[in-house]
């Protein structure tokens, strides 16, 4: 890997994290195309530019992760935990990763061994993907606003969560579509899945770093590190911008064909 490599595949995991087309499925079919070996360096690598994406979410959500930290604090101090939207909001992120951090502690064994035929998984997901997002918009009932969510909005929005632990599965498709299934409009669901998926991928990022840091000869290859992180960070933040933005206006059906042709192809070259 150069760092050409790491400034392509800091743009592919920038774009494809947020967007619900599945950045994992993407950063696997470059990293094919560009004849990068799996090995530690690569692990390395993937583990890095994916806390790049996170620290653009936070960036992006920093004032409303604030104000749900803040409120949340204050909530449980003053004994009134559900006293305002933000305090509500802490409550219901808590309530969101309840489901997925159970399934990964269970399940992470089921996972990796998924990874031995990755792009054979990656198809099964996305065109999973493309059902989800097919089915919430068909539904048409997404009203609803941010304000106006509950715990079972939370709960459902952690349920699809899980999905995202498996290869090739959307995390962002699988979220939203949890809070659109749910009767929120597109913006809010976004939002919504976005803020509940923080603590995941912050204590998911934390744990593989360790694994980073221990593993020998990662400060050889701090440059290529540094250009994925950065180039992740920054694409990661426009593509959340964009998507809010898109998400108002927009279905996402476009998102469903897009996904439902990839993994037929993916499905069909394994």
């Amino acid at each position: 890997m150069n760092l050409f490599h790491a400034f392509l595949l800091g743009i592919v995991q920038g774009l494809t994290e947020f967007i619900p087309v599945s950045s994992t499925a993407h950063l696997l079919i470059t990293e094919k195309l560009l004849g990068i070996p799996v090995d530690d360096a690569l692990f390395s690598f993937s583990v890095i530019v994916q806390l790049g994406t996170v620290l653009a979410m936070l960036a992006f959500f920093w004032n409303d992760i604030w104000l749900i930290t803040k409120e949340f604090l204050l909530g449980i101090y003053h004994r009134k935990p559900f006293e305002n939207l933000y305090a509500r909001l802490g409550w219901l992120v808590v309530i969101a990763t309840i489901p997925a951090l159970a399934a990964g502690y269970f399940l992470r064994g089921v996972v990796q061994s998924m990874f031995d035929e990755p792009f054979l998984q990656a198809g099964i997901r996305l065109l999973v993907t493309a059902v989800l997002l097919t089915s919430v918009e068909y539904l048409d009932t997404h009203k609803r606003s941010l304000e106006s969510a509950t715990w079972l909005d939370a709960l459902s929005v952690g349920f699809f969560q899980v999905l995202a632990i498996f290869p090739g599965a959307s995390r962002s498709g699988s979220t939203i579509a949890g809070g659109m299934i749910r009767g929120l409009d597109r913006p809010s669901a976004a939002r919504l899945a976005f803020l509940m998926s923080g603590p995941i991928l912050l204590a998911a990022g934390g744990y593989q770093m360790l694994d980073v840091i221990r593993m020998p000869g990662t400060m050889d290859f701090l440059p290529i590190l540094i250009t994925g992180f950065v180039t992740a960070a920054v694409v990661g933040w426009m593509t959340v911008k964009w998507l809010i933005n898109y998400l108002s206006k927009h279905s996402l059906y476009i998102f469903a064909v897009y996904c439902g042709v990839l993994g037929t192809i993916l499905l069909i070259i394994r």
